[in-house]
C-alpha cells in the first residue's frame, strides 16, 4: 500500500479498506447505471485529493516546496496513488473532470488571470455546461446502441480509465479554509501601518500560520500557494488589496478598501527593509558570539594566529553590527512617525465624520430656535390639558377632604403599629429571659450533681483510710503468729 493510500485509509472516513476495490475500479459506467454510487465514489475521491494536497503529500514536481492549495495532475500523481493490491485508480480522470465541471478545481492559469470571481462563474453555470451536454450525448448514444462512447472519449482523452487531465489545478476548498485562517490571524491588525505589507514580507509573516496537517503540525505555503491565496483574498473575498507587489489588509469594520497609494507602497517597503535588517542584526550578533568563542578556544590552544584572525573578524562584525543597529533604530523612528501620522489622519477623518453627524442631527431638530419653539408649544398644550382637567373635575363635583381626619387616622395607624412592635419586642425579651433562666437552672443542677459525686468520693476515700491501719495490724499479727507456731514445733527424736 502506497504512502498516500495509507494516509487516506487513516484519515479519510470514506477510504475504508472494504471500499478500496470499488474506489480504485473504473466506476464510470455507474454514472448511468448507479448514479448514487457514482456520486459517492466521486465525492470520496474529491475529498481525498483535497486532503492530500492540504497535507502536502500530493506530488509537486514543479514547485520547490509541496503545494497546499494547488493539485498537479500528471503521471506522478497516479504513481503515488498506485497500490500493489489495487493498482491505479482507474476513474481518477473522471473525478478530476467532475471537479472541474463543479468549479471545485480551477486551472491555475485561469484562477490567477481571470478578473471574474469564481463564485460568479459558479452562479452562471457556464463551466459545467460542456460536461453535462457531452455526458447526456454519451448516454443517449449508448442507449440506442450506436457506439459505446464514454465521456472521456468525447472529451478527446481516450476511453481508458487512466485518462487524467494534465495540469495544475487550484483546490477551492483548501483555498477557502486557508482564507478563513488568515481572517482569524489578521483580526488584531488595526492600524494602517500594521495592515500594509510587501508581498515578500506578507509571505514571511503569515507563512506557517495558515495551514496544518492532520496531526496539527504547521504547514508552509509554497510561492504558488501565496499567489493563489492573495488573488482569492483580493478578487473573491475583498479582504485585501493586492497589486502583485503590495498587500493592504482590510481593517475590521471597514466598509471598502481604497486603492493602494504611494504611501502604502512606502510603508510596505519600509517594513520589509526593517524586517531584513533586524534579521541581519540577529545573524551578526550570533557571528560575534561565535568569533568570541573561537578566539577564546584558540588562546586556550595557544594558537596565536587563529586567535588574532578571530578577533579581527569579530571587530569587523561588531562594526557592521553597530551600523546595522543604528540603521534599524533610525528606521524604527521613521516607522513610529509614519504610524503616528497615519493615526492622526484616521483621527481627523473620525472627527470630520462626527462633526458632519452632529450637523445633520442639529439640522433634524431645527437648531436652538426650533427646539425653543417645540418646548413653547409643548408648554401651551400642557397648560391647556390642565385647564380641561380642572373644568371636567368641577362639572363632576368636588370632593372635600378633611386633612385633620386623615392626620388622625394616620396617627392611629402609626400608634397601632408602634404597639405591635413594642409587644413583639416584649415577647422576645420574655422568651430570652426564660431561655436564660432555663440554662441557669440546668447549669445549677449539673453543678449540684458534680458536688454530690465529689462528696461521695471523698467519704469513700476517708473510710478506706480509716480501715487501712486496722487491716495492716491484723495482717502483721497473723504473720507473727505464723512464725511462732513454726518455732514451737517438737524436734524429731533420734532413733535408738
Amino acid at each position: 500500500m502506497s504512502r498516500l493510500l495509507e494516509y487516506l485509509v487513516e484519515y479519510e472516513p470514506a477510504f475504508r479498506k472494504a471500499r478500496l476495490p470499488a474506489l480504485y475500479s473504473d466506476f464510470q459506467p455507474q454514472r448511468t447505471l448507479n448514479p448514487d454510487g457514482y456520486q459517492a465514489n466521486v465525492s470520496a475521491w474529491r475529498r481525498a485529493l483535497a486532503r492530500l494536497v492540504r497535507a502536502g503529500l500530493a506530488p509537486s514536481p514543479r514547485a520547490a516546496a509541496p503545494n497546499l492549495l494547488v493539485l498537479e495532475c500528471d503521471e506522478a500523481l497516479l504513481r503515488a496513488l498506485e497500490s500493489k493490491q489495487y493498482g491505479r485508480p482507474l476513474a481518477l480522470g473522471a473525478v478530476v473532470r467532475e471537479a472541474l465541471a463543479a468549479q471545485d478545481l480551477v486551472p491555475l492559469r485561469d484562477f490567477l488571470t481571470t478578473r471574474e470571481s469564481i463564485y460568479a462563474r459558479r452562479r452562471n453555470g457556464s463551466a459545467g455546461s460542456s460536461w453535462s451536454v457531452l455526458g447526456l450525448a454519451a448516454w443517449t448514444m449508448r442507449q440506442i446502441g450506436v457506439a459505446d462512447l464514454s465521456l472521456p472519449s468525447l472529451l478527446g482523452k481516450g476511453a481508458g480509465g487512466e485518462a487524467l487531465p494534465a495540469g495544475q489545478f487550484v483546490v477551492v476548498a483548501n483555498v477557502e479554509e486557508t482564507a478563513q485562517r488568515f481572517g482569524e490571524q489578521s483580526e488584531g491588525l488595526q492600524s494602517r501601518f500594521e495592515r500594509t505589507f510587501s508581498k515578500a514580507h506578507f509571505y514571511k509573516t503569515f507563512n506557517g500560520q495558515l495551514a496544518e496537517d492532520a496531526a496539527g503540525r504547521s504547514q508552509h505555503l509554497s510561492e504558488a500557494d501565496a499567489d493563489v491565496l492573495l488573488t482569492f483574498l483580493s478578487r473573491d473575498k475583498g479582504a485585501v488589496l493586492y497589486d502583485g507587489k503590495t498587500v493592504k489588509i482590510k481593517a475590521p469594520g471597514e466598509a471598502a478598501l481604497t486603492a493602494i497609494t504611494d504611501e502604502d507602497v512606502s510603508i510596505a517597503q519600509l517594513k520589509e527593509l526593517l524586517e531584513y535588517l533586524t534579521h541581519q542584526t540577529a545573524l551578526l550578533s550570533k557571528r560575534v558570539e561565535e568569533l568570541t568563542a573561537a578566539a577564546k578556544d584558540a588562546v586556550v590552544k595557544k594558537n596565536r594566529v587563529a586567535a588574532l584572525a578571530a578577533l579581527k573578524s569579530k571587530k569587523l562584525a561588531e562594526s557592521t553590527l553597530e551600523r546595522r543597529f543604528a540603521t534599524v533604530n533610525q528606521l524604527e523612528e521613521v516607522a513610529a512617525k509614519i504610524e503616528q501620522a497615519a493615526d492622526n489622519v484616521q483621527l481627523v477623518k473620525v472627527m470630520e465624520s462626527s462633526s458632519e453627524a452632529l450637523r445633520s442631527l442639529h439640522a433634524q431638530v431645527g437648531g436652538v430656535e426650533g427646539v425653543e419653539d417645540v418646548v413653547d408649544r409643548l408648554r401651551e398644550q400642557t397648560a391647556a390639558a390642565d385647564e380641561v382637567n380642572s373644568i371636567l373635575a368641577e362639572s363632576a363635583g368636588t370632593v372635600v377632604v378633611d386633612e385633620g381626619e386623615i392626620d388622625d387616622e394616620l396617627a392611629a395607624l402609626e400608634g397601632e403599629e408602634t404597639r405591635k412592635l413594642a409587644e413583639a419586642e416584649r415577647q422576645k425579651q420574655e422568651a430570652e429571659q426564660a431561655r436564660r433562666e432555663a440554662e441557669q437552672t440546668k447549669e445549677a443542677e449539673e453543678t449540684r450533681k458534680r458536688l454530690d459525686a465529689v462528696e461521695k468520693l471523698s467519704a469513700q476515700q476517708e473510710q478506706e483510710q480509716r480501715h487501712a491501719p486496722a487491716e495492716a495490724e491484723a495482717q502483721a499479727t497473723e504473720r507473727l503468729m505464723s512464725r511462732m507456731s513454726l518455732d514451737e514445733r517438737p524436734e524429731p527424736q533420734a532413733a535408738t
